[in-house]
Protein backbone atom coordinates (compact mmCIF):
# COMPACT_ATOMS: atom_id res chain seq x y z
CA UNK A 1 0.00 0.00 0.00
CA UNK A 2 1.07 3.20 -0.93
CA UNK A 3 0.66 6.44 1.52
CA UNK A 4 -1.86 9.42 -0.31
CA UNK A 5 1.03 11.70 -0.50
CA UNK A 6 5.32 10.62 0.71
CA UNK A 7 4.98 14.62 1.85
CA UNK A 8 4.41 18.02 2.22
CA UNK A 9 7.48 20.09 1.84
CA UNK A 10 7.82 22.67 3.82
CA UNK A 11 7.26 26.54 2.86
CA UNK A 12 4.34 28.26 1.20
CA UNK A 13 4.17 27.62 -2.62
CA UNK A 14 6.19 24.79 -3.15
CA UNK A 15 6.10 23.25 -6.35
CA UNK A 16 3.79 19.81 -6.60
CA UNK A 17 4.41 17.16 -8.41
CA UNK A 18 1.70 14.51 -9.06
CA UNK A 19 2.18 11.18 -10.97
CA UNK A 20 -0.76 9.48 -12.48
CA UNK A 21 -0.71 5.92 -12.07
CA UNK A 22 -2.68 3.98 -14.40
CA UNK A 23 -3.28 -0.20 -15.01
CA UNK A 24 0.23 -1.93 -16.52
CA UNK A 25 1.84 1.25 -15.68
CA UNK A 26 5.91 0.56 -15.25
CA UNK A 27 6.89 0.15 -11.55
CA UNK A 28 10.43 1.47 -12.14
CA UNK A 29 9.62 4.63 -14.08
CA UNK A 30 7.34 5.34 -11.02
CA UNK A 31 10.05 4.05 -8.68
CA UNK A 32 12.37 6.91 -10.36
CA UNK A 33 9.53 9.96 -10.20
CA UNK A 34 9.44 8.87 -5.97
CA UNK A 35 13.26 8.72 -5.69
CA UNK A 36 13.56 12.59 -7.36
CA UNK A 37 11.12 14.10 -6.55
CA UNK A 38 9.12 12.85 -3.72
CA UNK A 39 12.01 12.05 -1.26
CA UNK A 40 13.24 14.02 1.69
CA UNK A 41 16.67 16.38 1.32
CA UNK A 42 18.13 16.44 4.47
CA UNK A 43 21.19 16.86 2.46
CA UNK A 44 20.02 19.80 1.03
CA UNK A 45 18.10 21.37 3.71
CA UNK A 46 14.71 21.44 2.30
CA UNK A 47 12.78 19.53 0.52
CA UNK A 48 12.14 20.76 -3.08
CA UNK A 49 8.62 19.27 -3.84
CA UNK A 50 5.16 18.67 -2.81
CA UNK A 51 4.75 14.89 -4.34
CA UNK A 52 1.72 12.65 -4.45
CA UNK A 53 0.83 9.57 -6.26
CA UNK A 54 -2.82 9.27 -8.09
CA UNK A 55 -5.14 7.30 -10.00
CA UNK A 56 -8.67 6.51 -11.18
CA UNK A 57 -8.93 3.29 -9.36
CA UNK A 58 -8.74 2.66 -5.68
CA UNK A 59 -6.77 -0.15 -6.95
CA UNK A 60 -4.28 -0.11 -10.15
CA UNK A 61 -2.68 -3.23 -10.85
CA UNK A 62 0.58 -2.60 -11.92
CA UNK A 63 3.05 -3.93 -15.01
CA UNK A 64 2.54 -7.54 -15.49
CA UNK A 65 0.36 -8.25 -12.22
CA UNK A 66 3.90 -7.26 -10.51
CA UNK A 67 1.73 -5.73 -7.64
CA UNK A 68 -1.42 -3.99 -6.90
CA UNK A 69 -0.81 -0.79 -5.94
CA UNK A 70 -3.47 0.95 -3.21
CA UNK A 71 -3.90 3.97 -0.84
CA UNK A 72 -3.33 6.52 -3.40
CA UNK A 73 -5.05 10.06 -3.90
CA UNK A 74 -7.83 9.65 -6.71
CA UNK A 75 -7.42 11.54 -9.84
CA UNK A 76 -8.73 14.67 -8.79
CA UNK A 77 -5.30 15.15 -7.25
CA UNK A 78 -3.89 16.07 -10.39
CA UNK A 79 -5.78 18.71 -10.92
CA UNK A 80 -4.00 20.13 -8.24
CA UNK A 81 -0.51 19.51 -10.05
CA UNK A 82 2.16 22.25 -11.22
CA UNK A 83 3.97 19.14 -13.03
CA UNK A 84 2.35 16.32 -13.94
CA UNK A 85 4.05 13.00 -14.80
CA UNK A 86 1.76 10.87 -17.04
CA UNK A 87 1.11 7.21 -17.19
CA UNK A 88 3.85 4.84 -18.72
CA UNK A 89 1.98 1.59 -19.70
CA UNK A 90 3.95 -0.33 -22.26
CA UNK A 91 1.50 -2.35 -24.03
CA UNK A 92 0.77 0.65 -26.63
CA UNK A 93 -1.49 -0.10 -28.42
CA UNK A 94 -4.22 -0.22 -25.63
CA UNK A 95 -6.23 3.04 -25.19
CA UNK A 96 -5.45 4.59 -22.53
CA UNK A 97 -8.80 5.19 -19.93
CA UNK A 98 -10.63 8.54 -20.82
CA UNK A 99 -10.30 9.83 -17.19
CA UNK A 100 -6.66 10.15 -17.42
CA UNK A 101 -6.53 11.30 -20.60
CA UNK A 102 -9.46 14.47 -19.85
CA UNK A 103 -6.76 14.90 -16.44
CA UNK A 104 -4.17 15.29 -18.82
CA UNK A 105 -5.99 17.63 -20.77
CA UNK A 106 -7.12 19.75 -18.16
CA UNK A 107 -3.68 20.37 -16.98
CA UNK A 108 -2.06 21.29 -19.99
CA UNK A 109 -5.03 24.01 -20.43
CA UNK A 110 -4.46 25.32 -17.01
CA UNK A 111 -0.41 25.74 -17.77
CA UNK A 112 1.01 22.80 -15.86
CA UNK A 113 4.19 20.98 -16.81
CA UNK A 114 3.03 17.78 -17.92
CA UNK A 115 5.87 15.36 -17.80
CA UNK A 116 6.30 11.73 -20.02
CA UNK A 117 9.02 8.57 -19.15
CA UNK A 118 9.26 5.98 -22.15
CA UNK A 119 6.22 5.28 -23.76
CA UNK A 120 4.41 8.44 -21.61
CA UNK A 121 4.55 10.41 -25.15
CA UNK A 122 2.16 8.01 -25.73
CA UNK A 123 0.13 8.92 -23.41
CA UNK A 124 0.11 12.64 -24.13
CA UNK A 125 -0.27 12.15 -28.19
CA UNK A 126 -3.51 10.30 -27.54
CA UNK A 127 -4.26 13.26 -25.30
CA UNK A 128 -4.13 15.70 -28.04
CA UNK A 129 -1.11 17.75 -26.64
CA UNK A 130 1.29 17.14 -28.50
CA UNK A 131 0.22 18.03 -32.09
CA UNK A 132 3.14 20.16 -33.76
CA UNK A 133 5.66 19.70 -30.88
CA UNK A 134 8.65 17.83 -30.11
CA UNK A 135 9.02 14.48 -28.01
CA UNK A 136 10.67 11.51 -27.66
CA UNK A 137 10.13 7.86 -27.13
CA UNK A 138 11.82 4.59 -26.44
CA UNK A 139 13.70 3.70 -29.94
CA UNK A 140 11.92 0.49 -30.06
CA UNK A 141 8.46 2.27 -30.46
CA UNK A 142 9.45 4.62 -32.72
CA UNK A 143 7.51 3.92 -35.97
CA UNK A 144 4.61 2.94 -33.98
CA UNK A 145 4.81 6.07 -33.04
CA UNK A 146 4.87 8.09 -36.13
CA UNK A 147 2.06 5.86 -37.60
CA UNK A 148 -0.17 7.25 -35.07
CA UNK A 149 1.18 9.87 -34.07
CA UNK A 150 2.14 11.90 -37.67
CA UNK A 151 1.91 15.54 -36.24
CA UNK A 152 4.27 14.98 -33.58
CA UNK A 153 7.75 15.76 -33.96
CA UNK A 154 9.61 12.50 -32.83
CA UNK A 155 13.57 13.03 -31.86
CA UNK A 156 14.79 9.46 -31.39
CA UNK A 157 18.76 10.10 -30.91
CA UNK A 158 18.06 11.65 -27.62
CA UNK A 159 17.75 10.75 -23.98
CA UNK A 160 14.78 13.85 -23.29
CA UNK A 161 12.98 16.52 -25.31
CA UNK A 162 12.22 19.69 -23.05
CA UNK A 163 9.94 21.35 -25.29
CA UNK A 164 8.54 23.79 -22.58
CA UNK A 165 5.61 23.14 -20.75
CA UNK A 166 5.80 19.38 -22.51
CA UNK A 167 9.11 17.39 -21.94
CA UNK A 168 9.74 13.48 -22.53
CA UNK A 169 12.20 10.81 -22.18
CA UNK A 170 13.56 7.92 -24.23
CA UNK A 171 13.96 4.64 -22.34
CA UNK A 172 13.24 3.63 -18.60
CA UNK A 173 16.86 4.63 -16.99
CA UNK A 174 16.51 8.40 -19.10
CA UNK A 175 13.70 9.24 -16.79
CA UNK A 176 16.25 9.48 -13.98
CA UNK A 177 18.05 11.95 -16.64
CA UNK A 178 14.74 13.66 -17.39
CA UNK A 179 14.41 14.06 -13.67
CA UNK A 180 17.57 15.50 -13.27
CA UNK A 181 16.79 18.25 -15.78
CA UNK A 182 14.09 19.22 -14.21
CA UNK A 183 15.60 19.47 -10.96
CA UNK A 184 18.34 21.74 -12.53
CA UNK A 185 15.57 23.83 -14.21
CA UNK A 186 13.73 24.50 -10.97
CA UNK A 187 16.45 24.57 -8.46
CA UNK A 188 20.39 25.21 -10.29
CA UNK A 189 22.96 22.90 -11.42
CA UNK A 190 24.25 22.59 -7.44
CA UNK A 191 21.30 21.22 -6.60
CA UNK A 192 20.84 18.63 -8.87
CA UNK A 193 24.11 17.57 -8.34
CA UNK A 194 23.48 16.45 -4.61
CA UNK A 195 20.31 14.79 -6.36
CA UNK A 196 22.85 13.06 -9.00
CA UNK A 197 24.90 12.37 -6.09
CA UNK A 198 22.16 10.52 -3.83
CA UNK A 199 21.54 8.62 -6.62
CA UNK A 200 25.22 7.37 -7.52
CA UNK A 201 23.90 8.75 -11.05
CA UNK A 202 25.51 11.05 -13.13
CA UNK A 203 24.02 14.55 -13.23
CA UNK A 204 24.00 15.26 -16.66
CA UNK A 205 24.68 12.12 -19.40
CA UNK A 206 25.86 13.13 -22.99
CA UNK A 207 25.04 11.50 -25.71
CA UNK A 208 21.05 9.78 -26.76
CA UNK A 209 19.39 6.47 -27.68
CA UNK A 210 21.54 5.52 -30.62
CA UNK A 211 24.49 4.13 -28.33
CA UNK A 212 22.12 1.28 -26.90
CA UNK A 213 19.64 0.14 -30.62
CA UNK A 214 20.27 -3.03 -31.55
CA UNK A 215 22.53 -3.49 -34.27
CA UNK A 216 23.13 -6.08 -36.58
CA UNK A 217 26.85 -7.00 -35.86
CA UNK A 218 28.45 -5.19 -33.15
CA UNK A 219 30.96 -2.20 -33.04
CA UNK A 220 34.59 -3.08 -33.03
CA UNK A 221 35.91 -2.62 -29.13
CA UNK A 222 36.59 1.10 -28.37
CA UNK A 223 39.05 2.64 -25.40
CA UNK A 224 36.97 4.57 -22.83
CA UNK A 225 36.76 7.71 -22.89
CA UNK A 226 37.10 7.79 -19.02
CA UNK A 227 40.53 8.56 -18.40
CA UNK A 228 40.74 11.75 -20.27
CA UNK A 229 37.80 13.10 -19.20
CA UNK A 230 38.20 12.84 -16.07
CA UNK A 231 41.74 14.42 -16.97
CA UNK A 232 39.99 17.76 -18.69
CA UNK A 233 37.67 17.80 -16.00
CA UNK A 234 40.40 18.70 -13.47
CA UNK A 235 41.34 21.49 -16.02
CA UNK A 236 38.42 23.15 -17.62
CA UNK A 237 40.06 26.66 -16.43
CA UNK A 238 42.93 25.75 -18.62
CA UNK A 239 43.25 26.97 -22.92
CA UNK A 240 42.35 23.22 -23.32
CA UNK A 241 41.37 22.36 -27.31
CA UNK A 242 40.58 19.33 -28.99
CA UNK A 243 44.09 18.61 -29.94
CA UNK A 244 45.66 18.84 -26.10
CA UNK A 245 42.44 15.97 -25.87
CA UNK A 246 43.91 14.17 -28.31
CA UNK A 247 47.18 14.39 -27.25
CA UNK A 248 46.28 12.90 -23.88
CA UNK A 249 44.41 10.63 -25.52
CA UNK A 250 47.45 9.45 -27.79
CA UNK A 251 45.24 9.21 -30.73
CA UNK A 252 44.48 11.85 -33.59
CA UNK A 253 41.82 14.55 -33.49
CA UNK A 254 39.83 12.19 -35.87
CA UNK A 255 40.15 9.39 -34.07
CA UNK A 256 39.00 11.55 -30.66
CA UNK A 257 36.38 12.99 -32.75
CA UNK A 258 35.18 9.25 -33.68
CA UNK A 259 35.12 7.79 -30.32
CA UNK A 260 33.12 11.25 -28.80
CA UNK A 261 30.80 10.45 -31.22
CA UNK A 262 30.73 6.95 -30.89
CA UNK A 263 30.44 6.67 -26.83
CA UNK A 264 28.69 10.31 -26.10
CA UNK A 265 26.73 11.34 -28.90
CA UNK A 266 28.88 14.33 -29.33
CA UNK A 267 31.58 16.50 -30.11
CA UNK A 268 34.86 17.22 -27.99
CA UNK A 269 34.69 20.88 -28.48
CA UNK A 270 30.72 20.31 -27.73
CA UNK A 271 31.73 18.41 -24.37
CA UNK A 272 33.73 20.57 -23.19
CA UNK A 273 31.99 23.43 -23.35
CA UNK A 274 28.74 22.07 -21.59
CA UNK A 275 31.22 21.25 -18.95
CA UNK A 276 32.84 24.53 -18.87
CA UNK A 277 29.28 25.75 -18.45
CA UNK A 278 28.14 23.57 -15.78
CA UNK A 279 31.33 24.99 -13.61
CA UNK A 280 30.20 28.41 -14.20
CA UNK A 281 26.83 27.44 -13.34
CA UNK A 282 28.06 26.36 -10.22
CA UNK A 283 30.13 28.99 -9.36
CA UNK A 284 27.52 31.46 -9.81
CA UNK A 285 25.47 29.19 -7.11
CA UNK A 286 28.05 29.35 -4.77
CA UNK A 287 28.23 33.13 -4.45
CA UNK A 288 30.63 34.61 -7.49
CA UNK A 289 29.54 37.87 -8.16
CA UNK A 290 32.04 38.74 -10.49
CA UNK A 291 31.21 37.19 -14.04
CA UNK A 292 34.47 37.96 -15.64
CA UNK A 293 35.90 35.69 -12.72
CA UNK A 294 33.25 33.39 -13.44
CA UNK A 295 34.41 33.34 -16.90
CA UNK A 296 37.65 32.95 -16.26
CA UNK A 297 37.87 29.99 -14.15
CA UNK A 298 35.52 28.05 -16.18
CA UNK A 299 37.87 28.36 -18.85
CA UNK A 300 34.96 30.46 -21.05
CA UNK A 301 37.21 33.42 -21.48
CA UNK A 302 35.34 36.25 -21.59
CA UNK A 303 32.14 37.56 -19.40
CA UNK A 304 30.41 38.47 -22.75
CA UNK A 305 31.45 34.74 -23.77
CA UNK A 306 29.77 33.78 -20.27
CA UNK A 307 26.37 35.64 -21.39
CA UNK A 308 26.37 34.38 -25.10
CA UNK A 309 26.93 30.48 -23.46
CA UNK A 310 24.68 30.59 -20.68
CA UNK A 311 22.29 31.97 -22.92
CA UNK A 312 22.16 29.33 -25.44
CA UNK A 313 22.74 26.60 -22.66
CA UNK A 314 20.21 27.94 -20.15
CA UNK A 315 17.69 30.30 -21.54
CA UNK A 316 18.54 33.17 -19.11
CA UNK A 317 21.73 35.43 -18.70
CA UNK A 318 24.47 35.28 -15.88
CA UNK A 319 22.31 37.84 -13.87
CA UNK A 320 19.17 36.18 -14.07
CA UNK A 321 20.73 32.88 -13.10
CA UNK A 322 22.26 34.52 -9.75
CA UNK A 323 19.23 36.16 -8.95
CA UNK A 324 17.11 32.54 -9.67
CA UNK A 325 20.13 30.29 -7.85
CA UNK A 326 22.40 32.33 -6.28
CA UNK A 327 23.19 32.97 -2.23
CA UNK A 328 20.58 34.64 -0.73
CA UNK A 329 21.40 37.84 0.53
CA UNK A 330 20.45 38.84 3.93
Amino acid sequence: MAKESSHAADGPGVHRVVVIVDENSNPFELGCATEIFGLRRPEIGRDLYDFALCSSEPRTLMRDGFFTLTGVAGLEAADAADTLIVPNRPDIEVPRRSAVLDAVRRAHARGARLVGFCSGAFTLAEAGVLDGRRATAHWQWADAFRARFPSVRLEEDVLFVDDGDILTAAGSAAALDLGLHVVRSDHGAEVANSVSRRLVFAAHRDGGQRQFVERPMPDLPDESLAPVLAWAQERLHSPLTVSALATRAAVSPATLHRRFRAQLGTTPLAWLTGERLALACRLIERGESRFEVVARRSGLGTAANLRTLMRRGTGITPSAYRRRFGPEVN
